[in-house]
C-alpha cells in the first residue's frame, strides 16, 4: 500500500500540466480532482478509469481481481473497436465471495484463475486489476503477479488502482504507470525507423482512429503505438523506439507522455484530429517533430500536399450543409478535448456555439476554449439538469451535443439531441469524420419527428363536429337531446 501512495503522489505532482507548476506545495499534494463523497456518484471511481485506459489492449486478457459486481460494473465501458482480436471483450473475475474473504484465499484464487487464462486463451498477457475489496483485506497482488509471470513464462501486470483511491481520471494516469513500470521497453522491435510515432489517449471509439491512420500510411508514417485504441501489447510494449508523439486526451495520459520523454527522448504535443483546421495542424506538428529528431524534410512538402487534397474534398462536401446550418446554436455539454476541438470545427462551418462544458477540461483545455470563443459567458463548469432543461425549453439551442446520461434531458424538452460522448456510433475524427458530424447534426436537427412532437397532442384537442351534423330529423333530436343532457350545444365544440 505503501508503494501505491508513492505513485499516486508522484501522479498529482505532474510538472507536465501548467496549472500544476503554479501550485504551492500543500495544494499540489490535493491534486486537481475533487474528493469523493463516500456512496456519491463522481462519475467514475479510480478503477473504472484504469479499465477505461487498458482494456482496448485487444489481445490481452483483463482480470478482475474482486466480487462479481466489480467486473459487472466496469466491462465493455467504452465504445473502442479492435481490427482483430476479440480477447479483450471477454470478461474475467476471480469472483471473489465473502467466504473467499473470510478465510484468506483471495491470493489463491488469484493465482488460480491466472493459470486458468493461459491455458485456455494463451494470451500474450494478463492484466489484473485489484479493486476496493481485495486492496482493503491487503492481498498482494504485485507478488501473485511476479510469481505467475515466472511459472508461466509471460507478462503479468498488477495494475494498482483501487476504486477507493480517487476518482476516475487519477485512475487514467494510474493505468499509464503501470504500463511505464511493467511493459513499454520491456520488447526491442527489429524494424524501427525515422517515421515511427506513438499515439497516445487515443480510444479508437467507433473505430474513428481508422479515419485517420490512412492519412499518416499516406506520408509514410507507422504508428507504433495507439494507446490504448486497437492496441495490441507488443506494440506498447515495443513503444519506447517511436520518434515522436501525439497527445490527444492530456487528462487521461499527460504522465505517461512526459515520462516516455524524458526516458526516451520522445517528444510530444497535444493536438486534436476532430475538425479540418486541427486535423491538418496536427499532421504539420507530427511531421515538424519527426524532422526535428532526424527525417528526411521533403516529409513536409508531402505533407502539405497531402493537406491541400484532403481539405478541398472535405469543403466541396460541406458546401451542401453550410446553407442548411449555418446560424444554427449548438449547446455542447461534455468535457476534455471535446471541449474545445469539437466547438473550433463546429465553428468553422458557420454554427453559432451558445455554451459549452468544461467539467473534465484542463487549464489548457479551458485556455483554447477562450481563445476561440472570445467570450467566458458560453463556458459553464458544469449546469444542473433543471438548468439544462430551461436553457433548451426556451429554445436557445437548436441541439445539445452530449453523452448518453444527459440525452433525456434534450429530449423532454422536445429538442435535437446527438451522442458525441463514448457511447457515439459513429466516427468523427479526421476529414471525412468532420463531414459525419456535420451530417449527422443537418439530419438530427431536420428531422421532421421534432415538428410533429411540438404540436399539440391529440387528447388536447376537442374534434370538430360542425361539418359533420346530423341530417335528419331523428338524428338532430337525438343530438338535441345529448347536449340537453350534457348541458353544452352545437357552438361549443371546436377544433385545435
Amino acid at each position: 500500500m505503501s508503494s501505491l501512495r508513492a505513485k499516486i503522489q508522484d501522479v498529482f505532482n505532474e510538472p507536465a500540466c501548467e496549472q500544476n507548476r503554479g501550485k504551492d506545495a500543500k495544494a499540489r499534494k490535493e491534486g486537481c480532482s475533487k474528493p469523493l463523497t463516500p456512496g456519491a456518484a463522481a462519475g467514475g471511481c479510480a478503477f473504472d478509469g484504469a479499465k477505461i485506459v487498458l482494456q482496448p489492449i485487444t489481445d490481452v486478457a483483463h482480470l478482475i481481481h474482486a466480487p462479481l459486481a466489480c467486473e459487472g460494473n466496469s466491462w465493455d465501458n467504452r465504445g473502442a473497436a479492435s481490427s482483430g482480436p476479440t480477447l479483450w471483450r471477454t470478461s474475467f473475475t476471480t469472483d471473489l465471495t465473502e467466504l473467499d474473504v473470510v478465510m484468506g484465499r483471495g491470493e489463491r484464487k488469484l493465482f488460480k484463475a491466472i493459470r486458468e487464462i493461459k491455458e485456455a486463451y494463451g494470451p500474450p498477457a494478463i492484466f489484473v486489476y485489484p479493486t476496493c475489496v481485495t486492496a482493503l483485506i491487503g492481498d498482494d497482488i504485485e507478488a501473485v503477479c511476479k510469481r505467475a509471470a515466472e511459472k508461466f513464462g509471460l507478462p503479468v501486470v498488477p495494475v494498482n488502482a483501487p476504486g477507493f483511491v480517487g476518482s476516475k481520471n487519477l485512475g487514467n494516469k494510474l493505468a499509464g504507470e503501470a504500463l511505464l513500470e511493467h511493459v513499454i521497453g520491456t520488447v526491442e522491435p527489429d524494424d524501427a525507423g525515422p517515421y515511427d510515432i506513438n499515439i497516445l489517449g487515443e480510444f479508437n471509439l467507433s473505430g474513428e482512429f481508422w479515419l485517420v491512420k490512412p492519412l499518416l500510411d499516406r506520408l509514410g508514417i507507422r504508428v507504433r503505438a495507439c494507446i490504448p485504441g486497437d492496441a495490441r501489447y507488443f506494440d506498447i510494449a515495443c513503444a519506447h523506439r517511436a520518434r515522436a508523439a501525439m497527445m490527444v486526451c492530456s487528462t487521461a495520459l499527460i504522465n505517461l507522455a512526459r515520462k516516455m520523454e524524458q526516458r526516451w527522448d520522445i517528444p510530444f504535443f497535444e493536438g486534436s484530429f476532430y475538425g479540418i483546421t486541427d486535423t491538418s495542424e496536427a499532421l504539420r506538428q507530427i511531421s515538424q517533430l519527426l524532422v526535428k529528431k532526424g527525417a528526411d524534410p521533403e516529409i513536409l512538402g508531402r505533407t502539405e500536399a497531402l493537406i491541400a487534397e484532403e481539405e478541398a474534398i472535405a469543403w466541396k462536401k460541406l458546401t451542401a450543409y453550410r446553407p442548411r446550418l449555418e446560424g444554427k446554436r449548438v449547446l455542447l455539454n461534455t468535457g476534455g478535448v471535446k471541449s474545445w476541438s469539437v466547438v473550433h470545427a463546429l465553428m468553422e462551418i458557420g454554427i453559432e456555439i451558445v455554451g459549452t462544458s468544461v467539467k473534465k477540461s484542463t487549464v489548457e483545455d479551458k485556455e483554447r476554449i477562450k481563445q476561440i470563443l472570445k467570450d467566458d459567458n458560453h463556458i459553464f463548469e458544469q449546469m444542473a439538469p433543471r438548468e439544462l432543461y430551461a436553457m433548451l425549453s426556451e429554445h436557445k439551442a437548436d441541439i445539445m451535443l452530449s453523452g448518453g446520461r444527459t440525452q433525456f434531458i434534450a429530449l423532454k424538452a422536445k429538442t435535437p439531441w446527438l451522442d458525441i460522448n463514448q457511447e457515439r456510433q459513429h466516427p468523427y475524427a479526421g476529414y471525412d469524420g468532420m463531414v459525419e458530424l456535420v451530417r449527422q447534426i443537418d439530419l438530427a436537427i431536420h428531422n421532421p419527428i421534432w415538428r410533429q412532437v411540438r404540436e399539440p397532442a391529440p387528447w388536447d384537442c376537442q374534434p370538430a363536429v360542425r361539418e359533420e351534423l346530423p341530417s335528419t330529423k331523428s338524428e338532430t333530436a337525438t343530438l338535441h337531446a345529448v347536449q340537453e343532457f350534457a348541458g353544452t350545444t352545437t357552438d361549443d365544440f371546436g377544433g385545435c
